[in-house]
């Protein structure tokens, strides 16, 4: 969420914490809007998209260890892995060690059109990045995003534990498909 405020940013007025917010926010924002587009091109909605980005990370989960990292309950999940296996973006398979748990999986299709999409922005940022910064200011980079990642996911914890002002939806947020309300 933006505080609105938009002074000091690539100026000289506000404090370095207060223009490092407001750069995080835009940065945020970008990314959101990355990953709307990517969700509206593979046709599934944000959390849905969020959920494959895990898979593709960890290569395979449980539903239960999905459930857990979305802040979805079993039953979200469950309707979410429906939808994502109707479009033939993951696969269900027996846990080899334990019958009674599933394992999920990305199909190499579903891996292959998201790379496909993502696969300029990686390769062009990964470029630019090694010829703009140094490996050492890269480390300090690194050190910053795992410190903001682990105090956003402490406050995502507490945030979780509050406790909503009415029912919530499940499945997440729709994409909003193209600017200017096109159908695509």
């Amino acid at each position: 969420m933006s505080s609105g405020t938009e002074s000091g940013v690539g100026g000289d007025s506000g404090s370095v914490e207060a223009r490092l917010g407001t750069v995080v926010q835009r940065y945020q924002a970008a990314v959101d809007d990355f990953d709307r587009e990517l969700a509206r091109l593979m046709g599934v909605n944000e959390t849905d998209l969020r959920c494959l980005e895990i898979l593709l990370s960890v290569q395979e989960a449980t539903p239960r260890e999905l459930s857990r990292q979305l802040g979805l309950t079993t039953g979200s999940v469950t309707t979410m892995l429906d939808r994502l296996e109707k479009l033939a973006y993951l696969t269900r398979t027996p846990h080899p060690d334990d019958r009674r748990k599933t394992l999920i999986r990305v199909t190499p299709e579903a891996a292959q059109r998201a790379f496909g999409l993502m696969g300029p922005f990686l390769d062009e940022a990964g470029r630019a990045v090694r010829e703009r910064y140094t490996p050492d200011q890269l480390e300090l980079f690194i050190d910053y995003l795992t410190f903001a990642r682990d105090l956003q996911h402490r406050h995502v914890e507490r945030l979780r534990e509050l406790p909503a002002p009415r029912p919530t939806r499940t499945g997440g947020r729709q994409s909003q498909g193209p600017r200017g309300g096109g159908a695509g």
